[in-house]
């Protein structure tokens, strides 16, 4: 044997011979303050062309722009890349196909710049972050005054994508694909850019005028490149230019309208030339040529000139109601807003002494980096040896560095497929045809998978409560984003390829969307609980007064970092079946495994390491996934792989359910409420999934924290043609309380009361009763209401807003005071119960397992501190593998902020029967004794090592109607103060400050909670500001399916101050749970609502100004757009824009 001549494992048949050791490198000493030097190899490179491909596709990378132009000369259609920003796009999401492309990254005379006297010249190809320094430089060469463009340039930069795609995108990208909300083009065409285009034959000037012809359309021909572009410089005197932009989310993202707006003015201050180029008000880049007509001639300090100009705009941009796109009114609002702002800007640089400029109008807000503080110190008074103390989550470390595996990182199955679903297009139709074929003739096409491959016809059926739901769509489809199939290849690519050619063919059938819509029709799910409480009747009838009001608020996407993904091995014998899912629910997993396998459910084994972000969108519908998977695993017998794209994972997986609440409160002249009577509907989408529960959940949270006598309210679930709504942090708890807060609101409004002091009246006291018979114990509402108001110095703040209102026309300050309660316990009664596994090893290490799945919240972390202190180890011995449905059974799902209190409590269960059993070695060893002795003297003793826990929730079993039973363990509670600023010319804002109380009992880690409570804040502020859910009417599909459309809360939408603190000083005297500790992982959400009543603060100032004194009626989420058409200003009303006859807009918001 030539290599096997070892004495095995490190060891030597020759025992005089050496041990060779390995030798360490000489590192050299890290310092801080240097940097190292760009390889010198790398820059000797010499780069060469390269050319490459086959009869399906060609790839070129010329290094000389000759070699570019001959390309081009023979290759005319040819797709040029530099950053490739846009053409992932066209190729990922629009199935745009190039036969040949060309990479010109790497040709040095596209990325030259040169200063002229008149005008900057900048190579085509200059990447966007080069351009900053260069536009910065431009300013210094030619001055403040001259260099007014690349000002403007740099202005648009600041907010334009993120710095990954500023490193790549090029000017010459952003002209050749003629976006019509193109940052830059509206700044190139004001400033009257020549574009250079050279081709083989000729070299053309083209003034940016002149470029764009229509929709994604240039004056480019074919063989011709875009070489560069000359930016005129401005005049030295008399020449103004300023650049605008507005987006739904201000950092990061694309506009809704932008502008470049630039005059000439002579010494008389009348207009020489003027450009008003305007982004998003057309199908392409568009000057306002009436507008720019008007201008010519006319005196620039003549108060008429701007009421012309602001006529003439009127005419430019005559929107109708239903334009693409949508948002008409506030669209025109904008250009408008953004020609005012820019003529006072003007204005008060002329400096005339006999006009005086709107200098309130001038600029846009602008915000300090976050800061804030928390209160470290609120846990000493409870601190144990492990809980209680600030401790890092257990996979922090691998997460940020990439160490962590999620359900994709596992390594590749042997013979292993890749999935890609087939999704209906159609919101509401008849399958008359599915046509696989064309699939399965592309290379690498394995399978083709669909109901037909299912045991029976039973097993295509789910959906817990209500089995209503199928994984593959049979006859027909009910939502766009419905599984019709999956195509199985050797590769993700492959299948992604061919699900595209599968035929499809529907005849359409009515689609119902909104709630609204619902209603019109009756179309319910057979659910309709209510609570009633007292005699409703009797409360309006002796109140002094009775208002109605409608609260509507909508959906939300979860957009957890990894989206939808699963594994599924099935193994050699019986039928076994393995199945790694990114899921919150592994027992549910199991079961429809077992179901659409048709094996029992003692042959699937359900495994979960970590979710990369669940928050309730894992709850139920990654059993789709599975199930389908499970199925094309059973078929071909091979592991199969699938993780959803963006796009699908949103049109498939569901969202928070949008509310709508017609209400009707009685209150007496004092502020004490005396009645609540409410229908209350959500959108449960086309199968109930959850949403009896949500819509039940919601009724029980409609109080908030106030103490009203009689109470009559229904539930009712909406059954439309969208997305299967489903959990979603808060579970309906938030919905119930938005309508609370809502009614709050407007009652105060209608009272003339603040509305600090009318929630301040009816807030319920300790041990008083609720509309659902439940006795509220350890109230600390009260108590942290009037700590927050201290410690925010909130009467002062509301007197100095109160005076920045009265002194800034266009910019308004608001101050909102928000309080949460919020029931802890699953609403179905069974799924309150945990189970635990405990192992003690030999060298005292402990291994642990637990019902509940680790998602970023740190349940894992709080799990070993627990089995860390109840065994009295330290926590670094103590390790949690994994979430298995063969270590621990009949799991409940990883939901309802209970995991702590239930897998907790099991845990300690656990170790409570280890204890026990270890007493006699701890009398017999001492004190001191380590766990590695105790464990080494029980095991020969044959003392069983291993327990297993179990803890299920007492007192609680609510019962509906007759409204008996206890609903909840207990409630979180928490006070939230939030100050915002928003500009009334924009609908732009800022939070200003957020100071966040919660009661969260005795903390098992404050490290964690805090993270919680600040992550669902920012979450809760997403969901009533920035993320608005909308479905395209004409393709009846998500309009709002990615990043590009939808907006999470950014860098920028951090409260520029942020405060948290835990209450502390007090006791929890009938707080039953582990360590007398709360759930946190949900009731923190709702105090992202204080920013959206903030908000709502400052347009009652706003709309008060214009003397609108109507009680606000605001809709969440409360976008830019909400918050612009709700100011009530002059500007707003002259172009709110009403529909026509039988119009109808171009989105839906559901």
């Amino acid at each position: 044997m030539e290599n096997g001549n070892g004495g095995g494992c490190g060891k030597s048949l020759d025992g005089d011979q050496p041990i060779k050791r390995f030798t360490p490198p000489g590192f050299i000493e890290y310092k801080p303050d240097t940097e190292l030097i760009f390889p010198p190899t790398l820059r000797k490179h010499e780069f060469k062309p390269l050319a490459f491909g086959n009869k399906r596709k060609k790839w070129f990378r010329p290094v000389t722009l000759q070699q570019l132009l001959e390309i081009k000369s023979a290759y005319p259609s040819a797709k040029i890349i530099g950053g490739s920003t846009e053409t992932q796009i066209e190729v990922k999401f629009k199935n745009m196909q190039y036969t040949a492309s060309v990479y010109v990254g790497d040709i040095p005379e596209l990325r030259q710049f040169e200063f002229h006297d008149d005008y900057l010249e900048i190579g085509g190809n200059i990447v966007l972050t080069d351009l900053e320094k260069i536009s910065a430089d431009a300013i210094e060469h030619y001055g403040e005054i001259r260099g007014q463009p690349f000002a403007a340039i740099l202005k648009q930069l600041r907010y334009f994508a993120g710095r990954q795609i500023r490193n790549v995108g090029t000017p010459a990208g952003n002209l050749a694909t003629a976006s019509p909300i193109s940052d830059l083009n509206p700044v190139f065409v004001a400033t009257n850019t020549v574009v250079i285009s050279k081709s083989l034959e000729a070299e053309v000037a083209i003034p940016l005028s002149q470029f764009f012809l229509g929709y994604r359309t240039i004056a480019l021909e074919p063989n011709a490149i875009i070489a560069s572009l000359r930016i005129p410089v401005a005049k030295e005197k008399g020449e103004y230019l300023r650049a605008f932009k507005q987006a739904k989310r201000k950092d990061d993202d694309i506009a809704i309208v932008n502008a470049a707006l630039r005059v000439s003015l002579d010494d008389s201050n009348t207009v020489e030339s003027s450009d008003l180029v305007y982004g998003g008000m057309a199908p392409i880049t568009i000057p306002a040529k009436k507008a720019s007509e008007y201008l010519k001639g006319k005196n620039w300090t003549d108060p008429s000139t701007l009421e012309g100009v602001m006529n003439a705009l009127e005419q430019d941009f005559d929107l109708r109601f239903g334009v693409p796109g949508g948002m008409a009114t506030y669209r025109k609002s904008l250009a408008l807003g953004f020609f005012y702002k820019f003529y006072h800007e003007v204005l008060a640089d002329l400096a005339d002494k006999d006009v005086k400029a709107d200098t309130h109008a001038i600029g846009e807000i602008e915000r300090e980096i976050s800061f804030g503080k928390k209160d470290h110190d609120a846990t000493q008074a409870y601190e144990q040896k492990v809980l209680g103390k600030e401790r890092p989550h257990v996979a922090a470390m691998k997460q940020c560095t990439g160490e962590a595996q999620y359900t994709d990182d596992i390594p590749v199955q042997k013979n292993e497929l890749y999935g890609c679903l087939v999704l209906s297009t159609k919101a509401h139709a008849k399958l008359l045809s599915v046509d696989p074929s064309p699939a399965l003739d592309l290379p690498g096409v394995v399978a083709w998978v669909d109901h037909h491959d299912l045991p029976n016809p039973e097993a295509n059926w789910w959906g817990a409560p209500s089995c209503d739901e199928v994984f593959f769509a049979v006859d027909e489809v009910f939502t766009a984003g419905q599984p019709i199939g999956m195509i199985l290849a050797v590769s993700a690519k492959h299948a992604e390829t061919a699900s595209k050619v599968v035929r499809v063919e529907y005849e359409e059938l009515p689609a119902i969307f909104t709630i609204e819509e619902a209603i019109l029709k009756e179309s319910y799910f057979d659910h309709a609980h209510y609570i009633k409480n007292g005699d409703v009747e009797k409360g309006f009838a002796e109140s002094d007064h009775v208002f109605t009001g409608t609260a509507r608020m909508g959906g939300q996407e979860h957009f957890y970092l990894e989206t939808q993904a699963c594994v599924v091995v099935p193994k050699p014998e019986d039928g076994e079946i393995e199945v790694f899912s990114s899921t919150q629910n592994p027992a549910e997993t199991q079961a429809y495994v077992a179901q659409v396998t048709g094996v029992q459910a003692n042959k699937v084994v359900t495994r979960v390491k970590r979710l990369g972000g669940g928050f309730g969108g894992k709850e139920t519908r990654s059993i789709q996934l599975a199930g389908i998977c499970a199925t094309a695993a059973k078929k071909t017998s091979r592991p199969v792989r699938c993780m959803l794209n963006r796009d699908e994972d949103i049109v498939t997986s569901g969202q928070r359910h949008p509310f709508l609440a017609r209400w009707k409160v009685g209150v007496n002249k004092d502020g004490k409420l005396q009645a609540l009577d409410a229908d209350v509907f959500n959108n449960g989408g086309w199968s109930q999934d959850l949403s009896a529960a949500v819509i039940d959940r919601g009724l029980s949270h409609i109080d908030g924290v106030y103490k009203i006598p009689n109470v009559h309210v229904r539930g009712r679930i909406a059954k439309t043609n969208t997305v299967s709504n489903t959990a979603f942090r808060g579970f309906g708890g938030p919905q119930g309380m938005f309508i609370a807060e809502t009614y709050m609101e407007e009652v105060a409004d209608h009272l003339g009361m603040p509305v600090e002091k009318l929630r301040e009246i009816n807030m319920y006291k300790d041990r008083e009763i609720t509309h659902f018979n439940q006795e509220l114990r350890d109230w600390h509402v009260p108590l942290m209401y009037k700590q927050v108001q201290e410690e925010s110095d909130y009467q002062k703040r509301r007197e100095e807003i109160e005076e920045f209102n009265k002194t800034h026309k266009w910019n308004k300050r608001g101050l909102a005071l928000i309080p949460t309660k919020f029931g802890i316990s699953f609403t179905a009664l069974f799924l309150n119960q945990a189970g635990a596994l405990v192992h003690i090893y030999h060298d005292g290490s402990v291994l642990v397992a637990h019902g509940g799945t680790e998602m970023g919240q740190g349940l894992h972390t709080k799990m070993t501190m627990i089995a860390a202190e109840a065994l009295g180890v330290p926590q670094d011995d103590v390790f949690i593998s994994e979430t298995a449905t063969n270590t621990v059974a009949n799991t409940s799902s990883t939901a309802a902020s209970a995991s702590s209190d239930l897998n907790g409590y099991a845990i300690w269960n656990a170790c409570s029967q280890l204890n026990d059993r270890l007493a006699p070695y701890r009398a017999k060893l001492g004190p001191s004794a380590t766990m590695k002795q105790l464990a080494h003297a029980a095991y020969f003793d044959r003392v069983n090592l291993s327990a297993n826990g179990f803890y299920k929730t007492p007192d609680i079993g609510y019962i509906w109607g007759p409204n008996t039973g206890q609903m909840f363990f207990y409630f979180t509670q928490g006070v939230t103060a939030a100050e915002v600023e928003i500009d009334t010319l924009t609908g732009d804002w800022t939070c200003r400050r957020a100071d966040v109380k919660m009661d969260v009992g005795r903390s098992i880690n404050p490290a964690i909670d805090y993270g919680q409570i600040e992550g669902a804040f920012v979450q809760g502020q997403g969901l009533f500001t920035t993320e608005e859910m909308l479905w395209h009417r004409a393709s009846g599909g998500i309009f709002t399916k990615g990043p590009g459309a939808y907006k999470i809360p950014g860098f920028r939408d951090i409260p520029q101050e942020f405060n948290v603190s835990l209450l502390k000083d007090v006791e929890w005297e009938d707080l039953r749970t582990i360590q007398r500790s709360r759930g946190v992982g949900e009731p923190p959400l709702f105090m992202g609502s204080a920013v959206f009543f903030a908000i709502r603060d400052a347009l009652k100032a706003a709309r008060n100004q214009w003397g609108e004194e109507s009680v606000l009626a605001l809709t969440s989420p409360a976008t830019v757009e909400r918050i612009r058409v709700s100011c009530s200003d002059p500007i707003v009303e002259r172009v709110r824009v009403q529909p026509g006859e039988g119009e109808k807009s171009f989105f839906v918001s559901i």
